[in-house]
């Protein structure tokens, strides 16, 4: 079955993705929110923000045309625990849901811009930014987070196909 649309094309795993962080998001030690595995690693708390928050990256970028990075808005980057960054999460998740099923490929086709003032630093298909960006930006913390876990002795979950802590295969 072939998409049928430039939206189901880009974004036909949206759901799973989604599904398959806040899995990990789930599995995440509170008590170790403040803990990194290098010095110029982010701590695991504020990565697991930052993994809730580029849903809201996703959601902006669906309804503007742009971002200027001289006036970003303001975003929490530390939380207050697991909760927070589940609450984060599922409402980020939810809008974004709501606004892809109200774009058209007419909207995903146009150009979208990166600024810093009158400056335009980068310009894309709103489509390329919100893949590349957004959801594959996404998927490269949560690759992190799994890496935490696994520094932790904590099972992670399978993300693609099976993990050394969930060994049966899975198709979903």
């Amino acid at each position: 079955m072939s998409p049928s649309s430039l939206k189901d094309l880009a974004f036909s795993d949206l759901d799973r993705e989604i599904a398959v962080t806040r899995r990990v998001l789930e599995r995440l030690p509170e008590n170790h929110f403040s803990w990194k595995p290098h010095e110029k690693s982010m701590p695991l708390g504020r990565l697991a923000m930052h993994v809730a928050n580029l849903l809201q990256w996703m959601l902006d970028t669906l309804n503007r045309d742009g971002f200027d990075m001289a006036s970003p808005p303001a975003m929490r980057n530390e939380p207050t625990d697991l909760n927070d960054v589940l609450k984060t999460f599922d409402q980020n998740a939810a809008a974004v849901k709501a606004a892809l099923a109200a774009a058209t490929d007419a909207s995903l086709a146009q150009s979208w811009s990166l600024r810093s003032g009158p400056q335009i630093l980068h310009s894309a298909p709103r489509v390329t930014i919100l893949r590349i960006w957004c959801l594959n930006h996404l998927i490269h913390h949560r690759a992190q987070l799994c890496t935490y876990l696994r520094l932790h002795n904590i099972p992670v979950p399978t993300v693609y196909f099976n993990s050394a802590d969930e060994p049966d295969w899975t198709f979903t």
